[in-house]
C-alpha cells in the first residue's frame, strides 16, 4: 500500500495515465491482467502508477499501435528487453572485475575519470607503456 506522501511524488492514478498516453483505462486494467504493467495499491485499492510504469506502458502502446504487435508478442519482447538489460548489467560488472585484477596485476595507479572507457590515469598510463616495451 502507499501512504499520502508517496501518491504526491510521482504516482498517477489510471484515469491520469490514461490521458497521458491517449488509451482508454480499460485498456490499462488489460495490460495489468496480462502482467505486462504491475501499479501499486492505494489504502483505498487504487490503482497507482509510477512513471517508469507509464515509460513502460508508451512502449506497450507503441508497439500495439505502431509495429502492430498483439499482446503476447509485447510480452515476449518487454522480457527480451528486460533480460538484455540484466546481462547489460552483469557484463559491466564483469569488464569491472577484469580491470581491477589488470590494474592490480601491473599495480597502476588508478583514478577513475567519469566519461573514461578505461579509466587510467596519466602516471599509470605511462607505466603501462614502459612495461610494454
Amino acid at each position: 500500500m502507499v501512504n499520502e506522501k508517496e501518491n504526491n511524488e510521482g504516482l498517477f492514478t489510471i484515469g491520469i495515465v490514461a490521458k497521458m498516453v491517449d488509451i482508454n483505462p480499460q485498456t490499462l486494467r488489460i495490460y495489468e491482467r496480462k502482467g505486462l504493467i504491475v501499479p501499486v495499491r492505494s489504502d483505498g485499492n487504487t490503482r497507482l502508477y509510477s512513471r517508469e510504469n507509464v515509460e513502460r506502458i508508451r512502449m506497450i502502446v507503441t508497439l500495439t499501435r505502431e509495429l502492430d504487435v498483439n499482446l503476447a508478442g509485447v510480452e515476449v519482447i518487454m522480457n527480451l528487453l528486460e533480460r538484455m538489460q540484466n546481462l547489460e548489467v552483469e557484463f559491466g560488472n564483469v569488464i569491472k572485475q577484469i580491470l581491477e585484477r589488470i590494474m592490480s596485476e601491473f599495480d597502476l595507479d588508478v583514478k577513475p575519470e567519469e566519461e573514461a572507457l578505461i579509466p587510467l590515469s596519466k602516471k599509470s598510463t605511462k607505466l603501462w607503456f614502459n612495461r610494454r616495451n
